[in-house]
Parts: structure tokens; sequence; C-alpha cells
């Protein structure tokens, strides 16, 4: 099976080297070129646009940055859309909004291509060790005859409906990031100025029903004053964006 990756960031460049590793032979884009570079010295073909990935490929991937990209990359000059034929398989694993899902879904259908919703959670270290979480918006069939290529990345592989609630739930997983974050910080600041000792804190609450995966994930860093970035804030703001607008059309 010929496999198609564009966006080769933090996220996407381990992704796609599981590819390379499982044995696809794989066609990347990306608009950096020292990852592009990176992928090919593992045995990657580049090409010179997300159209020419969908000419040489049979499934395509994406991990971009935001709702805006993803139109471009899938439906602009030169995109994905554009250039693909009926019987691709095309996967958005960005965190976008249930609408530009869809809104790519109808068009790859207008082509004869089906189109998944794979929104991924797990961050950089899931994506190094290829225990991604898939939460799939889209058909049934379309997602069987994909799993090859997704079991390469990812560990927990969900189909939650259709086109579009892959993203839905992606949301619904940043809202609760967010909160947990603030207040699993909230917490222990209280708990500091209060004199408990932030190691008790995380040891105590870490197995009681306070707990949470952000809990456990971020007073370690707080502890260690490990302030290194998973992530940047400008793109939780975006994702904090996207819920407002799914919430504003409830």
């Amino acid at each position: 099976m010929r496999v198609g990756f564009v966006g080769l960031g933090k996220m996407g460049r381990p992704m796609a080297s599981h590819l390379v590793k499982a044995g696809f032979a794989l066609t990347v884009h990306s608009r950096s070129r020292g990852p592009v570079d990176e992928l090919v010295r593992l045995g990657a073909a580049a090409a010179d646009s997300p159209g020419a990935v969908a000419e040489a490929t049979d499934v395509v991937l994406t991990c971009l940055p935001t709702p805006a990209i993803v139109e471009q990359v899938f439906l602009g000059e030169k995109g994905i859309v554009p250039a693909t034929r009926s019987g691709q398989i095309l996967i958005d694993h960005s965190t976008v909004g249930p609408a530009t899902s869809r809104r790519i879904a109808a068009a790859a259908q207008e082509r004869g291509a089906d189109f998944l919703d794979a929104p991924v959670s797990g961050g950089v270290v899931g994506a190094q060790n290829a225990t991604l979480t898939m939460m799939i918006g889209g058909d049934a069939a379309t997602l069987e005859r994909a799993l090859p290529v997704l079991q390469a990345m990812g560990k927990n592989i969900k189909r939650v409906g259709d086109n579009g609630q892959g993203s839905v739930v992606k949301l619904v997983n940043q809202l609760l990031v967010a909160i947990h974050v603030a207040a699993a910080v909230e917490g222990v600041v209280l708990g500091v100025k209060a004199g408990a000792d932030p190691r008790v804190i995380h040891e105590v609450i870490g197995t009681s029903f306070g707990a949470s995966a952000m809990l456990n994930r971020t007073i370690p860093m707080m502890v260690d004053r490990n302030f290194v970035a998973g992530t940047s804030i400008a793109l939780l703001l975006k994702d904090l964006g996207l819920i407002g607008d799914v919430a504003g059309e409830l």
C-alpha cells in the first residue's frame, strides 16, 4: 500500500517515521525541508506539493496546525482533493472543528474518495512511541481498510461516529485537558502555600478521586521545575476557540 503524509511537525514527523519502519511505501511533503530530508534518509520519497502526494499514493494522511492550513492543503491550489481519485482514502489527524472535517469529507466524496477525521491524543511521546489514541469519524468500512496504516502509529483506535464526530470528541478531550491542567496547578499551589509537600500531594491525590492524567503529568513537572512545553499556547488557544464555536452552535 502506498501511503502519503503531509505535515511533518512535532507530531507528524514521528508518526510518518513509523510508517516507513512498518514497511509502507511512503511519500511526504512539508513546508520545512529538514523533516522531509530526515524522512527521505529513512526511505521515504519527497513530493513538491500536497497534490503530488495524492497523485503518488493510495492513502493520504495529514497532521497540520490550524483549520485554515488544513483547508488549504486539502482544497486549495495543488491540494489533495483536486488531485485525488476514486477509491483513495484521505485521513486528517489535525485538531479542527467538525464543520471543517465535514466540508473536506463532502469534497472528497465528490471525487469518489473516502475521508476520515482522525485526530490524535497522546502528545509527542505518544507519537514517538506509536501509542496514540485516535478518534475516528467516518465510514466503518473505510476505517477497516485504513486500519493497517493507523495501527503503525496508534494503539487505541476507535470509531466514534460519522464524519465530524472524531473532531467533536477530540475537542471534548482538549476542553478537559485545559480544565484539568488549570485545576491541577491551582490545587497544588493552594496545598504548597498551606504548607503541604507537592510530592506528597501527588502521591496521595494521584491515586484518589481527584486524580487525572493531566494532574499526574503536571505535578512532577512543577516539582522538577520542568517547564519545557509539549505544545504551544497558541495551539491550545486555537482549540479552545474551536470549542467555543461548537458550543455556540448548540
